[in-house]
């Protein structure tokens, strides 16, 4: 489970992060690439916008439950 204490320093303040138990596996970027990137220094993914419509929460859900280390958090802000 996602640590929101441990969160990477890039995520965007809001309801999902990413937090260092990620691996770099590229899901969340190809499940949510209009929320997730990637940091190319320190190899792992982050939230760079939190998601707009109901659609980008969706794919953000979606990257959280398939992540295979449980790196993405939802902190229940909206």
């Amino acid at each position: 489970m996602a640590d929101r204490e441990d969160k990477n320093r890039e995520n965007v303040t809001g309801k999902f992060y990413v937090d260092s138990q990620c691996i770099d596996c590229d899901l969340c970027r190809e499940t949510a690439p209009n929320n997730f990137t990637r940091s190319d220094d320190e190899g792992y993914s982050y939230v760079y916008k939190q998601p707009e419509n109901e659609e980008e929460k969706a794919m953000c859900r979606e990257a959280m439950e398939g992540c295979p280390v449980e790196a993405i958090g939802d902190d229940g802000e909206d």
